[in-house]
């Protein structure tokens, strides 16, 4: 019985945090308000401190100045079961029971930025930035169709990012930065017992810890055109907390626990180019690419009391684009607009609750007003038109055992997103 406690206890583990790559795999782009209001299209071209996420070497050339930002993520989606089953030992497979759609299972949140840099002579800069560009969380009532999928998933993050920068010549400037990323996650799912007159059981993980990373960047600037280019290196999590197995009955009662566990996976690598060029003394043309390297989850490490396991993942590596324009409208005051398509890593086949993303496309608009000769006030707002997706995802819970139960989740996914964005940036 002790054997199988344990074989219990693994699998649960497991299937609580098979979806936690797709909770870390969603990547917040919102670390500029002045991105923001062109959808991302030249962050990795333009200069100064807004632009240090995309670029270490944003900073060759500017002034002394800081920037603090908020950006409120508002989604408004639902997900609806399409004919999910579960099959109990011996071969009864029923249709999963619950509320059959859940709205707003997406939760709004709110991400902030802030970086700060200052020149050192004449070619030198250092730098000073936090983002936080894996936030995310769901929740499912304990009676939703999703529930064997999914019930809370949340994954905070704060990089902090130490950066220096030349200029190198008179038009080649280069950068570096060094990030400390600490990542927290709780992942929640209900486990079924061995009959559909039972209640279900729950399982949860919990951990967090410190890693870091590194990213590179240059920009070359010409007459009217500036390009630029930049890496961002995989960060490699181990987060270290516990596992909750509750409420299991019968048979499956010695599966119930509370352990220390950990759990292992890494961050995409960015790689990063772009352009902006000065179509007049006012308008100024901006696009942007993106690859970004998903392929890095190729598993998910879990340790228990249990042993190690391994979960395979199939994410994809994908690439996004945006072009946009900024417009200077007089000396205080400058608008700007653009447009990005940004494709989800998951595949179709493999979507689960957790996090139901699909394709995007990014619609942005904002403005910068000088409100002194230091103080600059950004504003953006953008729409995100998710493509209709489908939820397609098989548990097996106690693998390996005679009681394995298995759920097969059929959904699908619409919504839209709203994302409305304040930034202030001083010189000093």
């Amino acid at each position: 019985m002790r054997m199988l406690s344990h074989i219990l206890l693994a699998g649960a583990a497991v299937s609580a945090l098979a979806s936690s790559a797709h909770a870390a795999g969603f990547y917040l782009q919102e670390q500029s308000v002045r991105g923001a209001g062109r959808a991302y299209s030249g962050e990795v071209a333009d200069t100064g401190v807004q632009s240090l996420w995309w670029n270490p070497a944003a900073i060759a050339r500017s002034p002394r100045e800081a920037y603090v930002g908020a950006h409120a993520v508002l989604v408004d989606a639902d997900v609806a079961n399409t004919g999910s089953t579960v099959t109990y030992p011996g071969g009864t497979t029923l249709p999963v029971s619950g509320e059959p759609r859940a709205f707003k299972p997406i939760q709004d949140g709110l991400v902030p930025n802030f970086a700060i840099a200052t020149p050192i002579g004449d070619r030198f800069a250092i730098g000073l930035s936090m983002a936080a560009p894996y936030n995310f969380t769901t929740k499912y009532r304990r009676g939703a169709w999703a529930r064997y999928d999914a019930l809370e998933s949340r994954l905070n993050s704060a990089d902090i990012q130490l950066t220096g920068a030349m200029k190198v010549t008179d038009w080649l400037d280069l950068g570096v930065g060094v990030s400390a990323e600490y990542a927290d996650a709780k992942l929640s799912t209900a486990s079924p017992n061995l009959s559909p007159l039972l209640p279900d059981g729950i399982t949860q993980l919990s951990g967090d810890g410190w890693d870091f990373g590194w990213s590179v960047g240059a920009q070359a600037h010409f007459d009217r055109l500036t390009l630029g280019a930049s890496y961002r290196a995989s960060v490699d999590h181990k987060l270290k907390g516990d596992v909750f197995v509750g409420g299991l009955l019968g048979p499956l009662a010695g599966g119930n626990a509370n352990v220390p566990g950990s759990a292992s996976f890494s961050t995409p690598w960015i790689a990063t180019f772009g352009a902006r060029y000065a179509l007049t003394d006012r308008l100024t043309i901006n696009g942007q690419v993106q690859r970004v390297g998903w392929g890095e989850f190729d598993a998910i490490d879990v340790k228990t009391p249990a042993g190690p396991q391994a979960l395979a993942q199939n994410y994809n590596d994908v690439t996004s684009g945006g072009v946009g324009f900024d417009y200077a409208l007089n000396d205080r005051l400058t608008l700007r607009a653009g447009v990005q398509y940004d494709p989800t890593p998951t595949p179709d086949d493999e979507r689960t609750a957790r996090v139901p993303d699909g394709d995007r496309w990014l619609y942005g608009a904002g403005a910068t007003a000088k409100l002194t000769d230091r103080l600059t006030l950004d504003v953006a707002a953008a729409y995100i038109d998710f493509a209709d997706s489908d939820v397609r995802h098989d548990t097996v819970f106690y693998p390996g055992t005679p009681a394995a139960v298995t759920t097969r989740l059929n959904g699908e996914v619409k919504g839209q997103g709203y994302i409305m964005s304040l930034g202030l940036t001083s010189r000093f």
